[in-house]
């Protein structure tokens, strides 16, 4: 087996564990407002479990979970900061961990529904911009549908004119079983990866769905960039914790439980499964912590 690169875990449970301010609706972005300085203590702390790509904590600074009037004054702030905490968390670890600018879906995580194609430019523009100069890398994740992401990596390619790498990260559909594997729009992940490879993206990965449903999403995608002759196009996933969640999730209306099964030595069961299936990229999403990515080190450190 070859070594992969291992990412972080979920942000917005593990700030909870560490009594920073954290509620519904503003979830992990509070604590960008009231108490970054624990935010830096999280990203330390996956990094010394191992992480070498961290993520900045920008995921709800959107008006989805601050509000309208809170992103027009503040959202230019907070994701500078996000950036800056991330940026001094990986530069004074002494290792060669790379930052990570997320990109969020900017309506509401699982909420294809909610999607306004008009506004991806007002909302995504101000991220990008206050982002960039802190990140290595960008990381369109959680996303539910193609059209999205397609107009956000235009959006970075006009910004970012070092043209850093451009991963995106797909939720899928785990609500009810279906018959191939598929997004939460309803697209096919053979579309979505057809059309990332088609916009040039440099890694493909799933997140925030139940690992169970990861695997095979893995391998059709590594099928799909066979066809194309596109193995330079990175796999990767870092599951979530939750329950399966209904295509009407309400992300704002309280906190999901977390699956008491998922401990580090059974997380680390799929781990080892997507890396067999050709996954290079693995980390973990919401309620998978620093003790679950340590044993993931492990096992990388082992092979």
């Amino acid at each position: 087996m070859t070594s992969f690169t291992i990412l972080d875990g979920g942000m917005g449970r593990e700030l909870e564990r560490r009594g920073a301010p954290f509620k519904q609706p503003e979830w992990s972005a509070l604590a960008m407002m009231e108490a970054p300085n624990i935010v830096k203590e999280v990203h330390q702390s996956y990094i010394q479990s191992g992480s070498r790509v961290i993520t900045t904590n920008s995921y709800a600074l959107v008006p989805f979970h601050i509000g309208e009037e809170v992103f027009k004054e503040q959202g230019r702030i907070l994701a500078v900061l996000s950036g800056k905490v991330a940026r001094e968390a990986a530069d004074e670890s002494g290792t060669d961990t790379k930052v990570a600018g997320s990109l969020a879906p900017l309506f509401g995580s699982y909420r294809a529904d909610l999607y306004q194609a008009d506004r991806v430019e007002e909302l995504a523009v101000p991220l990008i911009e206050s982002l960039n100069p802190y990140v290595d890398l960008w990381l369109s994740e959680t996303q539910s549908l193609i059209d999205e992401v397609t107009r956000v990596k235009a959006l970075v390619d006009k910004i970012d004119t070092d043209h850093k790498p451009f991963w995106v990260s797909f939720t899928l559909e785990d609500s009810e079983p279906t018959a191939e594997p598929l997004l939460r729009s309803g697209e096919t992940v053979v579309e979505a990866v057809k059309a990332m490879q088609a916009i040039g993206v440099n890694a493909i990965l799933f997140n925030c769905s139940q690992p169970e449903i990861i695997g095979e999403a893995i391998q059709v995608t590594q099928t799909v960039l066979s066809s194309l002759h596109a193995n330079g196009i990175q796999i990767g996933a870092y599951a979530n914790a939750f329950p399966p969640q209904p295509k009407n999730a309400t992300a704002n209306d309280g906190l999901d439980e977390l699956r008491a099964d998922l401990t580090p030595p059974a997380y680390l069961t799929w781990v080892k499964q997507w890396v067999e299936d050709g996954a290079t990229l693995i980390g973990g999403c919401c309620g998978i912590g620093p003790e679950h990515i340590a044993a993931i080190n492990e096992f990388n450190k082992a092979d």
